[in-house]
């Protein structure tokens, strides 16, 4: 198997993961964990495990400097991120959290234009007006999940602010991505995660009642912990080695449409007409998000060719 090969199967299985932990973690917030225990439980088990990977790894010495960075990057990317999601999550269905999980491109093609100064042709500003209208219709309209105590309204908001604050973190966290290696990255970044969210969710951790959850709630915890934080994080990080940006964009798509079959496959949830129409809006204006990226790409790499072959025959 080839590395492409390797990095082409490593995404799709961090894509399959994604896609069956909308049904799973909501399975385990119904009843049984609030959503704010439930996100101290999955950033403090990746907290350990990441120190852990870290005595194998090769050691960095951080600079004092770059510990706030690694605090605004954990409040953006494990804060504001998980908790949002994870509560949306509790109020809303899989289907309708994963349709609006994948509007974070167009946020950082947003937040790259507001803070980096990144171009914006019309392409670009056709695909966030499309990807806004999919989401403002799916938040105002998606009344997918109708349990007790479930507010689709709300939870498809707290989604939504999930994938905008996830897009702020991957602007913030890229300098520093660059300069420690990712088991360093995320160990410190799990680490200030933690203290974060300790106040927030402490006082719902010691009030489960462990010995009335079942086996399978405590498997799909740890399904959570282990393969929707680890696994995938680093997947993704050889995915990326091995693959362009713009080949591992094209998965964000496959989320949704796995989230779709896997909880239609358990009885989790249902399509509606909402629902679908959300999502090729979305689906639209990421993939006119991402086709205007590449293009500029490719049209600096033929430019930058053909200086350099002007170069030459200058010489």
């Amino acid at each position: 198997m080839t590395s492409r090969q390797k990095g082409l199967l490593f995404a799709f299985l961090a894509a399959l993961i994604y896609g069956v932990t909308f049904t799973v973690a909501k399975d385990v917030m119904k009843i049984h964990i609030p959503s704010f225990a439930f996100v101290l439980m999955r950033v403090s088990g990746a907290m350990v495990i990441f120190w852990l990977l870290s005595f194998l790894w090769p050691k960095e010495k951080v600079e004092r400097s770059d510990y706030l960075k690694f605090f605004v990057a954990a409040l953006f990317g494990i804060g504001i991120n998980m908790m949002s999601f994870l509560t949306g999550l509790s109020y809303t269905s899989p289907i309708s959290a994963s349709v609006l999980m994948i509007t974070a491109p167009i946020f950082v093609m947003v937040f790259s234009f507001i803070f980096l100064k990144n171009p914006i042709n019309r392409y670009k500003i056709l695909g966030v007006f499309l990807g806004m209208a999919g989401a403002a219709f799916l938040i105002i309209y998606g009344k997918g999940d109708q349990s007790p105590g479930s507010n689709p309204r709300l939870g498809n908001f707290l989604v939504a602010l999930n994938a905008i604050s996830y897009a702020l973190y991957l602007i913030l966290a890229k300098p520093i991505l660059k300069k420690y290696n990712p088991v360093t990255f995320a160990k410190w970044l799990y680490t200030f995660g933690f203290f974060l969210i300790l106040p927030f969710s402490l006082k719902e951790f010691l009030a489960i009642k462990w010995q009335v959850i079942p086996l399978n709630i405590h498997l799909k915890i740890a399904f959570v912990v282990l393969f929707s934080t680890v696994l995938t994080y680093l997947f993704n990080l050889y995915a990326l080695k091995a693959l362009k940006p713009t080949t591992m964009s094209v998965f964000i798509y496959l989320q949704p449409l796995i989230a779709s079959i896997f909880a239609i496959f358990v009885g989790a949830d249902q399509l509606s007409l909402v629902k679908i129409i959300s999502a090729i809006l979305i689906i639209s204006g990421v993939y006119l998000v991402n086709i205007s990226t590449k293009r500029k790409t490719n049209n600096d790499t033929i430019h930058d060719r053909l200086r350099q072959g002007r170069t030459k025959l200058s010489k």
